[in-house]
């Protein structure tokens, strides 16, 4: 079967469709709990690039992850002043528990199991609340991410999984 080069014209610019699928994969990997792990085998699927596909992904995760990691400070005093503003003392039960996680697992459990249980922008927040720096806890989980990004693409790659054919 030939393979055809779709390209859209965008105001005198040509841009071709796996562009623009890297650019959806981009910004899907940037929503919250979507996560990269979940957009790499949607663009593998339809036939984007997956080494291509991974980067994009990742890094649109990693970059909500710092987001989420360096704003956790404040994040964390704003939860804790509404809690105070309603009389309730202390963390919320919903954060006890999450740092009970990080106690046992540590940041390196966190960040492994970050993208497939609790999503890694809250596991950013659990870090930095856990007394991790952010940008330690930024790097690890972004690490941990593309880890688990890169064996989903190459299993994906191995067996073949690819709903349209790429020429």
């Amino acid at each position: 079967m030939a393979s055809q080069n779709c390209n859209l014209t965008i105001q005198g610019q040509g841009v071709n469709l796996e562009q623009l699928g890297l650019l959806g994969v981009f910004l899907a990997g940037a929503i919250p709990w979507f996560e990269a792990i979940g957009v790499v085998p949607l663009g593998i699927l339809v036939g984007l690039n997956p080494a291509l596909t991974v980067v994009f992904a990742v890094t649109g995760n990693a970059t909500t992850i710092f987001l989420f990691a360096f704003g956790a400070g404040a994040i964390r005093t704003r939860l804790l002043a509404r809690r105070q503003a309603k009389n309730k003392e202390g963390e919320s039960p919903r954060l006890i528990k999450a740092q009970q996680s990080f106690d046992r697992w540590g940041i390196y459990g966190l960040a492994l199991m970050g993208p497939l249980v609790i999503g890694t922008q809250f596991a950013a927040l659990v870090a930095v609340a856990a007394g991790v720096k952010p940008l330690k806890s930024s790097l690890v989980i972004t690490a941990a991410t593309l880890i688990w990004a890169g064996a989903i693409a190459l299993v994906f790659g191995v067996f073949g999984f690819e709903v349209f054919d790429r020429g």
